[in-house]
């Protein structure tokens, strides 16, 4: 007897849907969060205002108001610019709104990482000729992204579990394809029993990557 009634493919294309969005927003919210913590570092008051000013207002709204707020924010900016409504597609919507939020975090965690690199580090590499741009790159980098990789990682696997907000706008990842199931045989503890099953499966893969990680970091730098 079939437990889920026919809807585990449909979970598990819900779940391939949740991969696909937590990938592309990580990858666009890395971006985004090297640029803010650019920001943050420069030294400009003005930038770093407005790289601190980012982080702050970003953390301190609930990640489903900027689900929102890029969902039907988008629509209205689309159709004062078009003159027709135009339904914004709500993977993108998804993928944007989460690389928004990731992307203050990262920017946080970057520039923490970066500044607990001793100052004294950047002098003697000063004195040993070598340019601002091949000390970042070959003496604070390494050892910053060392710093960084633990709460990067973990941030990230928060990142694929807040993916599930994303169902509220109708995006047909995992979540979303828990409630239809769940409308649709009645049986909600079954289907968000196994969709539970399914976060943990991708959340528990996550983590053993992100410890391979953290062992390959470990070890000592060659040269």
């Amino acid at each position: 007897m079939d437990t889920l009634h026919g809807f585990g493919g449909q979970l598990l294309l819900g779940a391939l849907v949740t991969l696909q969005l937590a990938a592309a927003a990580l990858l666009l919210g890395t971006l985004l969060g090297a640029g803010i913590c650019a920001l943050q570092l420069s030294g400009r008051r003005a930038l770093q205002a407005l790289g601190n000013g980012y982080a702050a207002v970003v953390r301190g709204i609930p990640d489903l108001l900027i689900v929102f707020a890029v969902f039907f924010g988008g629509s209205l900016t689309l159709a004062a610019l078009t003159g027709r409504y135009v339904e914004i597609d709500t993977f993108v919507a998804g993928v944007v709104a989460l690389a928004l939020s990731f992307g203050a975090y990262a920017a946080e965690i970057a520039r923490g990482a970066l500044q607990s690199v001793p100052r004294t580090q950047r002098e003697a590499a000063g004195t040993l000729g070598m340019s601002r741009l091949q000390t970042l790159w070959t003496v604070v980098l390494p050892q910053a992204a060392r710093l960084a990789l633990a709460p990067f990682g973990n941030q990230s696997i928060v990142l694929l579990k807040q993916t599930s907000i994303v169902s509220i706008v109708g995006c047909d990842e995992l979540m979303r394809k828990a409630a239809e199931a769940s409308g649709a045989t009645r049986e909600p503890f079954t289907m968000y029993l196994a969709t539970a099953c399914i976060y943990l499966a991708l959340t528990g893969l996550a983590t053993l990557c992100l410890e391979w990680a953290e062992r390959r970091a470990a070890r000592p730098l060659a040269g």
